[in-house]
Formats: C-alpha cells, sequence, structure tokens
C-alpha cells in the first residue's frame, strides 16, 4: 500500500486523564518516531484504551503534554482525529455483525468520497468511484484480507468471520482513509497463539509501510515500542527487543468519556 502520508510522531509528558470515579491513567510518557509500532501494554483496567483514545484525539487530557503528527493535544483534537484512525476499538468503533463485507467496505467508501476526497470526485462520478475502488483494493491488500478466500466471499457477514479475519477488516476500513496514525484496542485478546503472532505481523508491517500504529495488548510484541499503563510499571517508553528467530478499564473509559466528550 502507498506509504504516504508519512506515520505521525508521538510524544508525551506526564499525561493522563481523570474521571469522576478518580485517574483512569496518568505520568504516561511517549516519545516515538513516524512509523512506528507502539503497544499500549498493561492489564485490563490499567486505562490502556483511554490512552489510545486520547492519543488519537478522541479524549480530552486531565493533566501533561502531547503532541501527535507535531499536533498538540488538547488544542489541536480535531485535527488529530483527521490524520488518525480507528480500528478495532469496543463501544467506540465496531463492526456491525449484520452487515456484510462488501456493505461495510461500501459504506466506508462513500464516506470517504463525500468527507475525505476533493470535490472533484462529486462533480465526477466516475474518477469518484474509480478513486474509492482503487482505495479499497489498497486497503484490503494491506490489511492482508483476501474477499475470495472468505466463506462467502464480500457476501460473508462479520457475525461469520474468524476474529483474526474481522481485524484483517477493521483495519482495512481504518486504512481506506490513508490515516497517518491507526490505533486498535484489544489487539491480542482470545487470539490463539499462531493467530496472535499473525496479528502483531500485520500491524508491524503496516508500521513498515509508513503508518504509525498504536495497540493496546497485556503483553507486547517483539520490537514493538513499549509504553505501559499499570501504576506500578510506570517507566519511560521502552523497545522491547526482537526474538533472534526470523471490565473496569472499560468502565473507566465510559466514564472518562462521559466526562470530556467523545469529541
Amino acid at each position: 500500500m502507498d506509504s504516504t502520508p508519512h506515520g505521525a510522531a508521538i510524544t508525551a509528558e506526564a499525561l493522563g486523564v481523570k474521571g469522576p470515579r478518580g485517574w483512569v491513567f496518568r505520568d504516561v510518557d511517549v516519545a516515538a518516531p513516524p512509523g512506528s509500532l507502539i503497544a499500549l501494554e498493561g492489564a485490563s483496567g490499567s486505562g490502556r484504551t483511554c490512552l489510545l483514545l486520547t492519543l488519537t484525539g478522541r479524549m480530552r487530557p486531565t493533566c501533561g503534554r502531547a503532541e501527535v503528527g507535531g499536533l498538540p493535544l488538547p488544542g489541536r483534537m480535531a485535527a488529530v482525529r483527521r490524520t488518525s484512525a480507528l480500528a478495532h476499538v469496543p463501544g467506540v468503533a465496531e463492526l456491525d455483525p449484520a452487515l456484510t463485507v462488501a456493505e461495510h467496505l461500501r459504506e466506508r467508501g462513500l464516506l470517504q468520497r463525500r468527507f475525505g476526497g476533493p470535490p472533484l470526485t462529486w462533480l465526477r462520478p466516475r474518477t469518484g468511484r474509480d478513486a474509492a475502488r482503487a482505495r479499497t483494493d489498497a486497503a484490503l491488500a494491506a490489511a492482508g484480507l483476501d474477499l475470495a478466500a472468505l466463506p462467502k466471499g464480500a457476501a460473508t457477514a462479520v457475525r461469520e468471520l474468524e476474529r483474526l479475519d474481522a481485524l484483517r477488516l477493521s483495519l482495512a476500513l481504518a486504512l481506506i482513509g490513508r490515516p497517518r496514525l491507526i490505533a486498535v484496542d484489544d489487539t491480542d485478546l482470545k487470539l490463539p497463539d499462531a493467530e496472535r503472532e499473525q496479528a502483531w505481523a500485520l500491524l508491524r508491517s503496516l508500521a513498515g509501510a509508513g503508518t504509525s500504529v498504536l495497540a493496546v495488548c497485556s503483553q507486547a510484541p517483539p520490537g514493538a515500542l513499549v509504553v505501559p499503563t499499570a501504576p506500578n510499571a510506570r517507566r519511560p517508553a521502552r523497545t522491547t527487543p526482537a526474538r533472534d528467530t526470523a471490565g473496569h478499564g472499560r468502565k473507566g473509559a465510559t466514564d472518562a468519556l462521559a466526562e470530556t466528550g467523545r469529541a
């Protein structure tokens, strides 16, 4: 997939979000260059999802400072939202289980043409359709989703997808807008070891192609830039060494979104 626009650099110092029930997370530091795979690592309830939403401009920080692609938070939250995209984030960005893969792709393509494309695409409908088709094909290829391999092809309903294929679809939908930053929650949840490695390899390939990737997980993969969220693990972000071989948290997110606004 086209690696432009280049990924967004992310920096943060003493970043924190406080909700009605107290601190969701605090004292988080990040220093990630463009095209990084950033693993937000911690146990459920440690503020991982809220940190992801904060760094993508969808939750207002209570304290600290941050920049995403040179855009300061919270001052430029709207601009950060325009340059970032959410893939799988339960309760915020989810697939509709009743819709088919084709319907999801068609809907996202129409939204992209209406709100993300140049005005010329509306003056020249065929040009707009061709551009949308090219973007969709590129996004599917980057996400590794082979429509022909699905049980019913593009007519497969989301409820019939295996979890890894559902993740691939979520990523493809997010990539259609060619974001500088893409975010995914619960990356390693309920995946067997082999599929978990495939998921991380996919995210690593997206970062390698130039898009910065934020991924929530309980255990970071080798080679990722790790940002811990648990208070007892607070320390500067670190990069995990590469191998030699080739409940309460969700409630905290809801509370904080209710207070800061899902802008």
